[in-house]
């Protein structure tokens, strides 16, 4: 099962829709078929889940989706894009607990995580209606994380980015052996696959 749609609850559905498309977020659908119904899905840079908005499409109060999450994997840079796409985010902080941010502002504490560990560094930011989104910095996942049979890359840097880590550690593995490897395509998905997904590389 894979989670494909959060619905947001707004209040006025052009000025969200405004927001989210000057964030960079792909506008997949605008439509309406009666005056009391109208659906717009956008969809983050790289997410395979959209967000969808509209007239007549949730109960819920405007603003009271809080705690929706995204992964960067650059988490100063994705403050500086959001800054200057106007999202006028939080300033990057971790938790003084280290495992997750809390809900309030208390335990806020200024800056990246301070090893820059990964899934430690945060920011957040709202829409117009006050619906809560928090970024989060991923670099690297832990074991199990990840569907190695859903394995994907999220741009072409990201996959050149992983070519070239595998291209590395092959070198360290035809070294070992003291040959070529003739099945080296074969050796690389192996490796690219289970770094995304944290299971044991090829040796």
């Amino acid at each position: 099962m894979k989670l494909e749609v959060v619905v947001v609850p707004v209040s006025d559905v052009d000025r969200a829709k405004e927001f989210y498309t000057a964030l960079g977020w792909r506008l997949d659908a605008d439509i309406a078929p009666d005056a009391e119904f109208r659906v717009v899905q956008v969809t983050p840079p790289g997410s395979p889940a959209s967000v969808i908005f509209g007239t007549s499409v949730t109960a819920q109060t405007p603003g009271s989706a809080q705690g929706l999450h995204l992964v960067v994997d650059d988490i100063e840079a994705a403050h500086e894009e959001l800054t200057r796409r106007g999202a006028d985010p939080s300033e990057v902080f971790h938790d003084a607990g280290g495992v997750f941010h809390h809900a309030d502002t208390d335990a806020r504490v200024p800056g990246p995580d301070a090893g820059r560990g990964s899934y430690g560094s945060f920011l957040s930011f709202t829409d117009p209606d006050g619906n809560g989104w928090f970024l989060q910095e991923i670099t690297n996942r832990l074991p199990g994380r990840l569907d190695p049979a859903t394995t994907e890359f999220a741009s072409a840097e990201g996959l050149a980015s992983a070519l070239r880590r595998a291209a590395a550690a092959h070198g360290e593995h035809e070294a070992r052996i003291g040959a070529e490897d003739p099945d080296w395509p074969d050796w690389y998905a192996r490796y690219m696959v289970s770094e995304q997904s944290g299971a044991e590389p090829p040796s």
